[in-house]
């Protein structure tokens, strides 16, 4: 039964990742063409100065869907509430803290020390503003959609996140009918869309779970220490995650053009639309891997992450090795005049992309017991360390795509440190992951490579060219995905329900 919702969890929350992805790509092609070069290397490096602070919604929340789920794995419908109050109220007061410090050390910052045209200064300041109260107005949205995810309501959470991304698209056909400063306009509506999606999901929560209706008659000790030490040891490796990315973004902006920096600015929007197919496919299967910690089913635990790590570097492989192979194709039809390193760093930031899907699910099985001092720490520091590297590497004069190959490396090392604590905290074994996850994935990434390229071979750089070879490499890698990094069982599982979908639709 739980491998059955797996599945039609990752069938809902695949498509809904698949127009949120169409409409976003579409959103940044378009806001490029409007804002033009440097207005959107600013507007990268602004937003890139709150989204230091980005981590935090995910450590809230990845506490949040911890606890609720433990407690739906435990069938206790009464500490469903008291975990939502305690939420707020932690929630409550981060955000009063971090706006008070985004407003005084962060824009100092910003006044001070970044790289910005002296004619724009003061749409870059506005921007700023903007871009916090869109943070605030996101961070107090995330304890809801905790809710919905650990009830593993994913149907609901697609509609939503379709919403939010039709809603950006509005706001950018709003832009170009602008007359006004079309940075300040797109920071403002950005913030219209964050106060919207809030709204529809606080709605949506309690319109369909009563238990969050009722307010708790006492307020647990014991339950909001044990909360504030899980997102205690969670906020300091999420921490340490925004360090190795929008920290190196400011050390480009502080060594190099804004070219430069707008250039990652799209390449990590590349990779991070990929990774947020593995991440949507991971969020179906978080509550599954909780719950059945909860309920102490560690054969089904064990059994979701070795298929969740293996499938979800399928799910992106599929579209990143014909991504890799024509980036500079679809770059310019995408972008149309795409800014200088911007293939290179995309192809790059894939690759890290793809290390990383594969800790997923490992890093999902590790918050399981609660105990995250030792996990977060370890690799709290080499992700720290991803940071020092770069900018002494930089020092040195290497280029600019330098930065992703220290993170890729580092993404290696980390993901073998996972592997080892994961198998000492939930018993998960490192020896069979490698049997039943690295043995068939790299048979398929070495076939489907091979392939790839001798598929590309001389080719014109025409439209239909790259798109018939980037549909027959996507449908090949798809079989031996199939045939090969499947597992008996779960082709069958696939199978059946693909022939109950097909009913339906007959």
């Amino acid at each position: 039964m739980a491998a059955k919702q797996v599945i039609k969890n990752t069938i809902a929350l695949y498509f809904r990742q698949i127009i949120v992805t169409i409409v976003s790509l579409l959103v940044i092609r378009n806001v490029l063409k409007i804002l033009g070069v440097e207005d959107y290397g600013i507007y990268t490096v602004i937003t890139g100065i709150v989204s230091l602070c980005v981590f935090i919604p995910g450590a809230l929340g990845s506490a949040s869907q911890r606890f609720f789920a433990f407690a739906i794995g435990k069938d206790d419908s009464e500490s469903i509430s008291k975990i939502l109050f305690l939420n707020l109220t932690v929630y409550l007061l981060m955000a009063l803290a971090i706006a008070l410090l985004l407003e005084s050390i962060g824009l100092w910052f910003v006044m001070e020390h970044l790289n910005i045209p002296a004619d724009r200064y003061e749409v870059a300041i506005k921007l700023y503003h903007y871009s916090v109260l869109s943070f605030i107005f996101s961070l107090l949205t995330s304890p809801f959609i905790s809710i919905i995810i650990a009830h593993e309501d994913m149907r609901i959470y697609a509609y939503a996140s379709i919403f939010e991304a039709f809603l950006k698209l509005g706001s950018v056909y709003l832009l170009s009918k602008m007359t006004w400063d079309k940075l300040e306009i797109y920071g403002c509506l950005l913030l219209v869309v964050s106060i919207v999606n809030m709204t529809t999901y606080i709605v949506c929560s309690f319109i369909k779970y009563k238990a969050i209706r009722k307010f708790p008659n006492s307020f647990d000790k014991t339950l909001f220490f044990e909360l504030i030490g899980f997102i205690g040891w969670t906020f300091f490796g999420a921490f340490t995650s925004v360090i190795r990315t929008q920290a190196v973004t400011l050390l480009l902006n502080q060594m190099f053009n804004p070219v430069v920096v707008a250039a990652r600015g799209i390449a990590m929007t590349v990779s991070t639309q990929a990774m947020v197919f593995a991440n949507s496919f991971n969020t179906g299967l978080y509550p599954t891997i909780i719950k059945s910690y909860a309920a102490e089913n560690y054969k089904l635990m064990h059994q979701v992450v070795y298929q969740g790590s293996k499938l979800s570097f399928f799910l992106i492989w599929i579209f990143a090795l014909p991504l890799i192979v024509f980036m500079e194709e679809i770059l310019r039809l995408w972008l149309l005049t795409p800014p200088e390193g911007v293939v290179l760093f995309s192809r790059l930031s894939l690759v890290e992309v793809l290390v990383m899907s594969l800790s997923l699910s490992i890093a999902t099985a590790a918050r399981a017991p609660g105990k995250m001092k030792e996990y977060e720490l370890k690799l709290g520091i080499i992700q720290i360390f991803i940071f020092i590297i770069s900018w002494l590497v930089l020092s040195f004069g290497y280029g600019a795509e330098s930065v992703f190959i220290v993170a890729i490396g580092a993404n290696i090392i980390m993901f073998f440190i996972r592997l080892r604590l994961v198998e000492k905290l939930v018993g998960l074994s490192a020896l069979k992951f490698t049997k039943e996850v690295i043995y068939p994935l790299s048979i398929v990434v070495i076939l489907s490579s091979v392939f790839a390229y001798y598929l590309k071979g001389d080719i014109e750089s025409k439209f239909t060219l790259v798109f018939i070879n980037t549909l027959i490499i996507m449908l090949f890698t798809a079989l031996l995905m199939y045939f090969i990094g499947l597992s008996k069982d779960m082709r069958l599982r696939v199978n059946n329900e693909i022939s109950r979908r097909a009913k339906f639709i007959r």
